[in-house]
């Protein structure tokens, strides 16, 4: 195994360690062609700027687009990312039920965010049939105490 890291790696470390320290523009520079590569972590955070405007214009369809390729491709933080988008109607239109879907498949991987907020959207009856039962079984899930 070779300890060279290649030039993909590098750019991908680059671009992540940007966007962490909130330099969006040089972020946007090294992750945008890597998101256009298909790669899930660039994708997911091209979206995060896309959205928002950072280092960028806000570009609704470049945020979904991003946000889904990376969801689609298994990364938790982006399912959970499209579930919001879908909640709210951001970047898309607003489906209740399509943000379950995601928020069921980020929460599989341990994601507690996506969990407590399943939760809320069963105690509500928002987007799904409420049912206090599985509210209470997915606040347990999520470390909550008995509600």
């Amino acid at each position: 195994m070779s300890e060279e890291i290649s030039d993909l790696d590098m750019a991908l470390s680059s671009g992540i360690t940007a966007f962490e320290y909130k330099q969006f523009s040089r972020a946007a520079g090294l992750l945008s062609p890597l998101a256009e590569q298909g790669i899930p972590d660039a994708q997911y955070r091209v979206a995060i700027m896309a959205q928002n405007g950072l280092g960028m214009l806000p570009n609704p369809l470049l945020a979904y687009t991003s946000m889904k390729r990376a969801a689609e491709a298994g990364l938790a933080l982006a399912q959970h990312g499209l579930a919001f988008m879908y909640m709210e109607g951001e970047c898309t239109d607003k489906n209740p039920e399509k943000a379950v879907l995601w928020f069921k498949k980020a929460a599989e991987q341990g994601l507690v965010g996506s969990l407590t907020t399943l939760a809320m959207m069963y105690e509500q009856g928002h987007g799904v049939e409420k049912d206090l039962d599985e509210a209470n079984r997915l606040y347990r899930l999520a470390g909550f105490d008995e509600r």
